[in-house]
Parts: structure tokens; sequence; C-alpha cells
């Protein structure tokens, strides 16, 4: 069976309260989406969708959302956060490239450059495949992805930044990231130190140019309808931080 590279990736999502603390203000990508959507009946689907970040404001609007995310962790918070709104929400541990969903839809999302964890060709295919068995013909798929700007990748780049965790403690992070033009695939570590406390962490997400991208789609049996260089519908150029990808399975 297909197991995608999520598996051995997750150290980034270890724990679920800071990661919903540090993206809760976020939402630039909800508005993107409740603006597409037109109707309050529609049943949609989410693909890695944390802590139920975008998946628990869409069901207080009246959408039946089944949301999927591969972190046990994250789909706990998630639940438990719904749970306390008095919000339903279908959530679900899956695979994304294995998706075994009891519906069809005609809108499935996935944000948060979600997109850059499926690190070979195989997992991006069988991701699109998934997804084109639970859209209906004519349905739309949008998701996001870093744009891979070469002067930027093609440098190491060492920072440091520093948070307030939920519970009030400073941390800093002290960050370390590679790019490998040949796999097209960042590597990024990271050192937390809290007051008393110091642990690494990592990260490997996959950089896909554009024109790759449309391949991608085309060979997959969909047509891209917008591809934009921001959530707020900017133009994509070669500047531009990211790529909203806006496409439809061919009827």
């Amino acid at each position: 069976m297909f197991q995608n590279e999520f598996y051995g990736n997750l150290e980034k999502y270890n724990n679920p309260i800071e990661y919903d603390e540090l993206y809760k203000n976020y939402k630039v990508d909800l508005h993107y989406i409740e603006n597409h959507l037109k109707t309050k009946n529609d049943t949609i689907i989410e693909l890695a969708c944390g802590t139920g970040r975008l998946a628990i404001p869409l069901a207080k609007q009246g959408y039946e959302v089944y949301a999927i995310d591969i972190h046990e962790g994250m789909i706990q918070q998630a639940i438990e956060k719904a749970k306390k709104e008095n919000v339903g929400v279908h959530f679900t541990v899956q695979d994304c490239t294995q998706l075994h969903l009891p519906i069809t839809s005609n809108f499935i999302y996935m944000t948060g450059n979600s997109f850059q964890h499926f690190l070979s060709n195989d997992s991006q295919n069988a991701l699109f495949q998934s997804v084109k068995q639970h859209l209906h013909p004519g349905g739309e798929f949008v998701f996001d992805t870093r744009n891979p700007i070469l002067s930027e990748l093609s440098i190491v780049d060492e920072y440091e930044e520093s948070l307030v965790t939920s519970k009030g403690e400073k941390l800093t992070i002290q960050h370390h990231e590679e790019y490998d033009p040949i796999t097209q695939i960042l590597t990024g570590r990271s050192i937390n130190k809290l007051e008393h406390s110091t642990f690494e962490d990592s990260i490997r997400i996959r950089y896909t140019y554009p024109m790759e991208l449309k391949r991608l789609l085309e060979q997959n049996g969909f047509d891209l309808l917008h591809l934009y260089g921001s959530w707020n519908k900017s133009e994509f150029t070669k500047d531009s931080i990211c790529m909203i990808v806006h496409a439809q399975l061919k009827k």
C-alpha cells in the first residue's frame, strides 16, 4: 500500500496547542473560501485540517465539513475545540493520498502550504487521484504552495526568532534551512530554547514550479482555473511568495 512522506515528517506538529496559538489569527485563506462558497447546504472537504482553524468556523456557518489530517494530536485538539464551541465537524485521521470518505463533494481545499509535504512525484500524483475520487465532475480543488524563488533558496538561511508560548514563556528558535535543487526539497532544522529546556525538530518541504504544477494538474485530470499570488487574489508573478491554485476536475 502506498504511504506518503507525512509519517516521518511531523515533528513540527508535536504540540498542537502551541501550533493552534501561533496561527489562530490567520484568516486570509478562510475569507477566500467563504467568498467562493455560494450556498449553505454544500458538503465540503478539508485536507490537512490541523486543529480546525478553518473547519470549525465554516461549520458554524452551516456547511457540513469533513476534515482530515494524518496527525492524531492535531485532530484531537480540533475535536476538543469543536466540542467547546458546540460545533459539529466530521474530523477523521486519514492519509490524504488514501482518502476513504463516505461522501463526494463539489469543493475540496487544503491550506497552510500543506501541499509541500508531498515530497515525491508519486505522492503528489496519489494526492490528486485521491482528491479526484471524492470530487463530483466539475468539482473544484483549492490549495496553496510556496513559490520557489531561486535567489532565496540558493542561500543557506540561518536566523533566530522569539515567541511567547501559550503559557507566557519566552521561546527562542534558531533556524537552519537548506535547499537541495536536485530533489527540490528544503530541510529546516530548529533548536527551540525555553528557560529550562531545549529541544530540536525538523521539517522537509518540497517546492514545485509553476509549469511543473500546471502539467501535474493536467495529467491528473484537472484544469487550472486560477493561479493567484496570494489569498487576496493578487496577480501571480515571479516574486510572489506563494501560489494559490484553484483547479477544477474535468467534466
